[in-house]
């Protein structure tokens, strides 16, 4: 077994950084990704300084930031039509103290490119895992492949995702949260000579909420609607929709007929998950696959890296020796289960509190606690903590390659 791969299931954030560290520590490792390539728009942008952090411990920060990015160290709130600032991470005790927006293709490529460098690493696009195989006691021992091919493992990690067909073939039982609301993901050029800073991030008004991502020269904008309440949406037609997103942000008005019909919109059907166990024998499942986050601050790739860092904490020294990673598996859940039921928990109170309300209309003054924050500095640097570092933060303590006996 100990000259069979670790085959990681997913090319996102949590498989990459995942098959990265793991090839750094001499293991061998394959990522399978169905996909051609990383080139999808509906995928969060938002890296946040825990895990810039994590590419500082290994090196490679400089270098990822010279990938297109636009750097926010401060958040505001646009709301029943005044600016607010909420969060600030200025203070943070790390070397990146901002939130980087960045596509994240050029995040995952950036990732590929430096796992490349060794060996051990293999990355395999365009291949889709579709099944478990088992051996005659039950334990997972290799995937099956949409091509009909079976490779074998030594462990298989499932990254693939909220919509994991591996958690399914592995019977993990999974926890249902519920989550209130859909987002309609679409993306508004920047006119010439504009500053995307005039438009806010976050914008809440009695007409909804928008989110706008500044992407260099457009928006990648997200609309929240009521869970499922997408059919009456285009059934009044796009006209009716770009009339909608200019009333809820002025700014977007100059740029706003480059969405010209429902193609050009993307339905994002929002989960809030866990899965109660992340293993059984030869498995282990990690980021979206083992919990599904909410958009709620933008904290799922980070959730998912740092699943990712603690499993290579855990299993890299064992697998680079040799060792049966199995007793190891269920201190992986052990190390994350707290940072992410703590996450939930607040994205919950942010749907019952913020969510919920704005999808009823019923946000007619603007919540003494955004008041609080924009009128005291100081305590905007503990919303910009939890959402700039989370809980439970890891640091890279998998070894390199040299410095294993």
């Amino acid at each position: 077994m100990g000259d069979l791969p670790v085959i990681i299931v997913g090319g996102g954030p949590a498989g990459m950084v995942a098959g990265l560290l793991l090839a750094r520590a001499g293991v061998r490792v394959t990522v399978l990704e169905k996909h051609a390539d990383f080139l999808r728009d509906f995928r969060g942008d938002t890296v946040h300084p825990s895990t810039l952090e994590l590419f500082h411990e290994i090196g490679l920060l400089e270098d990822l930031l010279k990938e297109p990015h636009a750097a926010i160290d401060t958040m505001t709130l646009n709301l029943l039509g005044g600016r607010y600032t909420i969060a600030t991470m200025k203070h943070l005790p790390v070397a990146a103290r901002f939130v980087a927006m960045m596509p994240q293709w050029d995040l995952l490529d950036f990732i590929a490119g430096q796992a490349g460098r060794y060996p051990t690493f293999d990355l395999r696009m365009s291949t889709e895992a579709t099944g478990l195989t088992g051996d005659d006691r039950g334990r997972v021992n290799g995937v099956t492949l949409a091509s009909g091919e079976t490779l074998p493992a030594r462990l298989v990690i499932a990254a693939d995702g909220r919509r994991s067909v591996l958690r399914d073939a592995a019977e993990l039982p999974l926890e249902v949260l519920g989550a209130p609301m859909d987002v309609l993901w679409f993306r508004v050029p920047v006119p010439a000579g504009m500053d995307m800073s005039e438009v806010a991030l976050g914008t809440i008004d009695r007409g909804g909420m928008v989110v706008a991502i500044p992407r260099g020269d457009y928006w990648q904008c997200a609309e929240i609607i009521g869970k499922g309440g997408f059919a009456p949406i285009e059934a009044r037609g796009i006209a009716a929709f770009r009339e909608r997103i200019v009333e809820i942000v002025p700014g977007l008005a100059a740029g706003i007929d480059a969405v010209q019909s429902f193609d050009d919109v993307k339905l994002l059907s929002v989960a809030l998950d866990r899965l109660t166990r992340w293993s059984r024998p030869g498995l282990l499942a990690i980021g979206d696959a083992a919990h599904a986050m909410s958009p709620v601050g933008g904290v799922g790739i980070n959730l998912a890296v740092q699943d990712a860092v603690a499993a290579a904490n855990i299993l890299a020294a064992p697998l680079a020796a040799g060792a049966d990673p199995d007793p190891l598996l269920a201190k992986v859940q052990e190390r994350r289960w707290k940072p992410t039921t703590k996450m939930q928990a607040l994205q919950r109170m942010a749907h019952q509190r913020v969510v919920e309300p704005m999808l009823r209309g019923e946000i007619t003054h603007v919540p003494f606690a955004v008041r609080l924050l924009d009128a005291v500095p100081l305590l905007r640097r503990i919303p910009g903590r939890i959402l700039g570092l989370g809980f439970g933060r890891q640091h890279v303590q998998s070894p390199l390659a040299k410095d294993l006996p």
